[in-house]
């Protein structure tokens, strides 16, 4: 289905200040907030990092390159931190081990693995983290754009048994190139690039992009908790001629969603030179503006088989040793030609970005963030486009870009509401809009705005189901006296009560 040929509806704005706005939130900050002189690029809070911060078991656990101070230099360094939630007073506890005193809430216990080294001034090269509910394991992807992976996980039972565990370094393993139960031999894992971890059930996925800007595939594995072990899926995203670019991959109730966008391939000197490196600059001839469409996909299979968003199998990852081809799909991947995919035409210089944002509700309706210049004035508008559960698609434009605006983020309240967080990189802040679940998602409302925040923020899915919280994970860039806004590797953490 693509309706993009017409207007976008419009959501409606509300910005009354008698509307309930969300509480002050409590802010925590983690990291050096010393300069890294020698540095063009933050390598904390982008938007394609799966996950930067992940609740479990009433722990929190965020994962960010710091360092110890000026005497570092640019050297930056793996950290991971975690900190006992503390339960809500106008919420149940959830069981015994909840409880905590006020005064034991928001203290980070922080791990900085100093045994590799951060030196690649590169925004790609960030940190993503992934728990497996089914043995407790902590697992790390860092450090990466068109690289072998990098790769550390922890001991068995670290998230599942938090009180037990002293939070040392040696719980994580040393930095590797393999996943284990698969060599370091696996090609694709000799080219990775926006490494991706997620729940599913009692196991895990992780996946990533080969290849280069418009011109590679990404690749998913499934993490298998009661033996230890990945196994890898296949390819299910094909570019011909292009890259898929991910918004983010979902699992809620048996199945996993995935949307993104295409990125067209433009030639250019050297481009298949095996040990060319001019794909890996921040800007050149495969830029954003060769992103087109918003596609779509789903899988209740744990990513094996996906289907489209009639229902209708468009690719069957299963072995053709174990699966006659009489019960398989005919396809092995999803190519750019699969058919109902496309959920929205956007063509190429319409200021589609890649990797914008994704949430999927209690319903099953999917969210994505994203933004083009489709309108009839040619205006730059951040766009909510949404699935609701009977497969009808929308779009509602939220508000007109500032130039330069980094990539926001939602989020799914406990009760099933919707929160767009939205960055402006020019002033250094950040605006939440809510739109409620009872309007179908249609009564956008500002409810809250803050100074002194960068980077592109992410969220804490995890924890809007645990308490209904919204972490928001970002960069902490205090506004000076001057009015300037203060750069460094720095995070903070804002933690906002929601309406329950």
């Amino acid at each position: 289905m693509s309706p993009s040929d017409s207007m976008p509806k419009l959501g409606r704005q509300n910005m009354d200040t008698t509307h309930v706005q969300l509480p002050q939130p409590v802010v925590t900050n983690l990291g050096c907030r010393s300069a890294t002189p020698g540095r063009k690029h933050k390598l904390n809070a982008y938007a394609f990092q799966q996950d930067a911060i992940v609740t479990f078991k009433g722990y929190q656990y965020a994962a960010y390159w710091s360092n110890a101070g000026p005497d570092d230099g640019d050297t930056l360094y793996l950290c991971v931190a975690r900190r006992l939630l503390r339960p809500r007073p106008d919420m149940s506890v959830l069981s015994n081990e909840d409880q905590v005193s006020k005064e034991a809430a928001y203290e980070w216990e922080v791990l900085e693995l100093r045994d590799y080294k951060q030196t690649v001034d590169d925004g790609h090269n960030t940190i993503s983290l992934g728990i497996c509910p089914g043995d407790g394991t902590i697992h790390l992807a860092f450090d990466h754009h068109c690289d072998i992976l990098r790769y550390r996980y922890s001991k068995r039972d670290v998230a599942t048994q938090p009180r037990t565990v002293s939070w040392r370094s040696d719980i994580f393993s040393a930095t590797l190139d393999y996943l284990p139960g698969i060599p370091s031999t696996h090609k694709p894992l000799r080219d990775v690039t926006y490494p991706r971890f997620g729940f599913l059930g009692e196991n895990m996925f992780f996946s990533h992009r080969d290849g280069k800007a418009g011109l590679g595939n990404d690749h998913l594995y499934t993490y298998n908790g009661k033996d230890g072990r990945y196994e890898y899926v296949g390819p299910y995203l094909t570019g011909v001629q292009s890259n898929p670019y991910v918004n983010g991959m979902t699992s809620r109730d048996g199945v996993l969603y995935v949307t993104w966008v295409y990125r067209g391939f433009v030639e250019y000197p050297g481009w298949d030179d095996p040990l060319d490196t001019k794909h890996k600059q921040q800007a050149g001839p495969n830029g954003a503006e060769n992103n087109h469409n918003i596609c779509y996909a789903y899988s209740d299979a744990d990513g094996y088989v996906w289907k489209n968003g009639c229902g209708e199998v468009i690719a069957d990852l299963r072995d053709p040793a174990k699966f006659p081809t009489d019960v398989r799909g005919k396809e092995r991947t999803i190519k750019n030609d699969c058919s109902g995919i496309a959920a929205f035409d956007v063509p190429k210089g319409k200021g589609l970005m890649n990797q914008e944002a994704q949430a999927v509700d209690q319903e099953g309706g999917v969210h994505v963030l994203n933004r083009d210049m489709m309108n009839e004035g040619g205006t730059y508008l951040w766009k909510h486009y949404y699935r609701s559960p009977d497969g009808t698609w929308t779009q509602r434009a939220l508000q007109v870009i500032t130039k330069g605006s980094k990539r926001g983020q939602l989020a799914i309240s406990k009760t099933g509401d919707l929160y767009a967080i939205l960055p402006d990189s020019t002033t250094k802040s950040m605006r939440i809009l809510r739109a409620t679940k009872a309007s179908g998602f249609a009564d956008y409302r500002e409810v809250w705005k803050g100074d002194g925040l960068g980077g592109e923020p992410l969220v804490d899915s995890a924890r809007l189901e645990y308490d209904n919280v919204l972490s928001v994970f970002a960069r902490n860039n205090p506004v000076n006296p001057a009015k300037q806004a203060v750069e460094s590797q720095a995070i903070a953490i804002l933690d906002f009560e929601l309406f329950m």
